[in-house]
């Protein structure tokens, strides 16, 4: 089985008259190296079941279909579904026509577990990945290619450049970590990005118990206190704070936020 190469691709798409979408952040992969890569990243095999996001014109899902693994692809636009679906359901691929920020995915999983392996565009790439850690917990772990700054954030630890409200929320339902780097050329159009790939593996609990404190106050001092990043605490939880609260939480209020780890900001949530 052969995936895409660039020649082949564009002509695809102009045998449907077809042009790459700016509005949907579309960049194919025309490496056929590439995608093989990203499906080995994902270890999957026969007997498991992956969702593929933004499935394209199939490069990746035919390279996905190639371990043995049960492929379900999902796109947003119609006019890609007549050729995706040429591609790539002779190889017992299911396409469905959605978009992943809105699709049913307990109809699309149907209770079974899932990985997903994607090419997210850079508008939607943290919105959705941060939704499939919150609500699908049949997804159990994701191999997604964002641009290279997102996947630095979403891996993000305590003191890294890149370390924000979003590495937080990842890390509070999962282990991340950055484990591949991918080149412009790769893409149609060439983006002016480099890309990563990001390994998120869903935690069997959540990283604070909430019977530590509430999700919901956890995230209320985090989003408060990235709100002024680049402040000591006492200024950018200024609002927030109750007397004492730094002393019995044993976190110094001349600290910064992006300087904190996850269980820090739940001590200082826990000690409002």
């Amino acid at each position: 089985m052969v995936t895409h190469t660039r020649t082949e691709l564009v002509a695809l798409m102009e045998a449907h008259g077809l042009r790459p979408s700016r509005a949907l952040g579309q960049n194919f992969v025309v490496d056929p190296n590439t995608v093989r890569r990203i499906a080995r990243l994902a270890e999957v095999g026969p007997g498991d079941l992956v969702l593929e996001i933004g499935a394209g014109l199939g490069s990746l899902t035919l390279a996905l279909a190639e371990t043995g693994a049960e492929v379900l692809a999902l796109e947003v636009d119609r006019f890609l579904l007549g050729p995706l679906r040429s591609v790539v359901e002779p190889l017992g691929v299911t396409v469905h026509h959605a978009d992943a920020l809105s699709a049913d995915y307990e109809a699309l999983l149907r209770g079974r577990e899932a990985v997903v392996v994607a090419n997210l565009p850079y508008n939607v790439a943290t919105p959705l990945v941060l939704q499939l850690l919150e609500d699908e917990p049949l997804i159990t772990r994701m191999l997604v290619m964002v641009q290279k700054e997102v996947g630095e954030r979403f891996a993000a630890q305590a003191g890294d450049e890149a370390y924000g409200a979003a590495s937080l929320r990842v890390q509070y339902f999962a282990d991340a970590k950055v484990v591949g780097k991918v080149g412009p050329t790769v893409f149609w159009p060439k983006p002016n990005v480099d890309s990563a790939l990001v390994s998120i593996v869903r935690r069997e609990r959540v990283r604070v118990s909430p019977d530590l404190v509430s999700e919901a106050a956890l995230f209320e001092v985090i989003r408060t206190s990235f709100g002024q990043r680049r402040k000591m605490l006492r200024r950018s939880l200024a609002g927030w704070v109750t007397e004492g609260v730094f002393e019995r939480a044993e976190v110094a209020e001349t600290r910064r936020p992006e300087e904190l780890t996850l269980e820090e900001f739940a001590r200082l949530a826990a000690a409002r």
